[in-house]
């Protein structure tokens, strides 16, 4: 099937007036075709962008990925594919080791199963145990440990390597060398966090590569105590995930983030929650009760949770703030892509990889998905 009249995103991040086509095997083919058959499908000038990955997305719809539920998962992704988030990482929290086991089989099981109609498995984010009390944020405290790269492989080998992001605090006991190991098999991110500068480089030197949430579980730059952003955007192997929901971070700082780190090094993530997608009112996240209001989630202490707020309408909104559409987009696909190691398979419009992608109209404000070259 080809697709014609379109202006597609393509692989070198600009936009390009052509054609594209989707195999019976529902990869891309032929990407800005030069010959086009008759009956190809004409999109009158939409704009054509690869489906989003989002590599921090705790939950939606009632339901979280760490209640180890299948039937909850498969509620999560059918939710995501139909926002636009074709592919993801669903994130744990500070939990009991047993308690993320079985949520990572279960997201096992979804990666093998594939279900129709639902967003593609990924990676998993493993956000905690492995954090600071300081900078726990909506982290359950009681269940905080130091790194521990044994029990941490055993986990990592119980669902078949598909942990992909593994989160530490690099001033913890033991955090360069989990670093060091860890490193070999998945993505190392810094968060929730109180490291000085540092430690937080000894830990970037030591092989992470991965900023959780931008800003948020960490301390601020202070001229004199730089800590661990500027460790982060000098060391140039280091990307940075950023909510953008226009609650958890001002668009100042939004625009501050990509100047900082530049388009190729960002990645736009929702952090969303059960409760994005459903009313105001109370839910759970990792044993602790959240309060939904006005789109904003917090604790019962006022500490802001995760958000409400899907990936689609974060990339939205980054546009909103000012940065320029082609790396807005760049951040929500390709670059969480290659944060995960699926850029091979997902990302971008490129011959050989899923025919995962959005028609939008020129504001985005409407899209039809497809997945491996249907329309959801």
């Amino acid at each position: 099937m080809f697709y014609k009249n379109a202006r597609i995103f393509c692989c070198d991040f600009q936009f390009r007036m052509g054609a594209f086509e989707v195999t019976d095997e529902g990869k891309f083919g032929a990407i800005l075709a030069d010959t086009v058959p008759e009956d190809a499908i004409d999109l009158g000038g939409a704009t054509v962008i690869p489906g989003l990955c989002d590599v921090h997305n705790h939950g939606n719809s009632g339901e979280d990925f760490s209640d180890g539920n299948y039937d909850g998962l498969v509620k999560i992704a059918r939710y995501l594919a139909r926002e636009g988030v074709t592919s993801f990482a669903p994130a744990s929290m500070t939990l009991p080791y047993e308690v993320l086991e079985k949520a990572f089989a279960t997201g096992k099981m979804l990666a093998d199963r594939q279900p129709e109609g639902c967003s593609r498995i990924m990676g998993i984010q493993m956000e905690g145990p492995y954090f600071s009390e300081k900078k726990k944020g909506a982290q359950n405290g009681a269940y905080l440990k130091a790194p521990d790269f044994a029990g941490f492989k055993k986990l990592y080998d119980s669902c078949g390597g598909l942990v992909r992001i593994a989160d530490l605090a690099p001033e913890l006991p033991g955090a360069v060398e989990f670093a060091e190991q860890a490193s070999k098999l998945c993505t190392v991110s810094v968060a929730h966090t109180d490291s000085d500068y540092n430690h937080a480089k000894a830990a970037f030197d030591a092989g992470a590569t991965h900023l959780t949430h931008l800003f948020n579980g960490m301390p601020s730059i202070h001229h004199r105590n730089p800590g661990v952003i500027p460790a982060a955007v000098e060391n140039p192997n280091v990307r940075a995930e950023i909510i953008c929901d226009g609650l958890h971070i001002h668009p100042a700082s939004v625009r501050l983030a990509f100047s900082a780190f530049g388009a190729d090094r960002m990645i736009i993530i929702s952090d969303a929650l059960r409760c994005c997608g459903m009313p105001d009112g109370e839910y759970e996240l990792g044993g602790q009760q959240v309060f939904l209001c006005g789109g904003i989630a917090k604790l019962a202490d006022g500490t802001i949770a995760g958000s409400a707020t899907n990936l689609y309408e974060c990339m939205r909104r980054a546009m909103d703030f000012g940065i320029a559409e082609e790396n807005a987009i760049r951040a929500s696909s390709y670059n969480p892509a290659c944060a995960l190691g699926a850029e091979d398979k997902i990302g971008s419009i490129e011959t050989g990889k899923y025919a995962d992608f959005l028609v939008c109209s020129p504001d985005y404000r409407q899209k039809t998905v497809y997945m491996g070259g249907k329309a959801i």
